[in-house]
């Protein structure tokens, strides 16, 4: 409890760092025109003079402080970037299953194919059964070929 209330205490002054930060350096002279001191501001007594030195920059982008709704839509920003990226990426690994299913699938029926096994065909129409004839292999094993080779890359 006390570090979160020392952490509240702390950041409001985290916050005015980068302005100190980039601070001109004066040089301090005196009456006589010597030099006493350099720094933001200079003693009593004594004049200020621009020199053309910076307190350590600033980090960038740190020049100006963004407000809490430009956080808060950079936030929103990142979160959509995150969901799409997410979202292609799971189409991407549905698509590659998908691929690798028909891939295997078509090798499968090739084998069929080669072996010369009988396969039926389900007419659409009329709901009956039909075997594939002999004239139709060359047919379907191109087309099965064509198939594989799009598939399983």
């Amino acid at each position: 409890m006390k570090a979160i209330f020392a952490m509240l205490l702390v950041t409001p002054l985290i916050s005015f760092l980068p302005v100190v930060a980039s601070a001109q350096v004066n040089k301090c002279l005196d009456a006589s025109g010597k030099v006493v001191a350099y720094g933001s501001e200079c003693p009593a007594g004594t004049r200020a003079e621009q020199t053309n030195i910076k307190n350590a920059p600033a980090p960038a982008g740190a020049g100006a402080q963004k407000s809490t709704a430009e956080r808060d839509a950079d936030f929103r920003k990142r979160q959509m970037e995150k969901q799409e990226a997410t979202t292609k990426a799971s189409e991407k690994a549905a698509e590659t299953a998908q691929r690798k299913t028909a891939c295997e699938n078509s090798s499968a029926y090739l084998k069929q194919l080669q072996d010369r096994q009988r396969i039926t065909r389900t007419d659409p129409k009329t709901g009956e059964r039909a075997f594939l004839s002999d004239a139709d292999y060359p047919k379907e094993t191109a087309s099965t070929q064509r198939s594989i080779s799009e598939n399983c890359k």
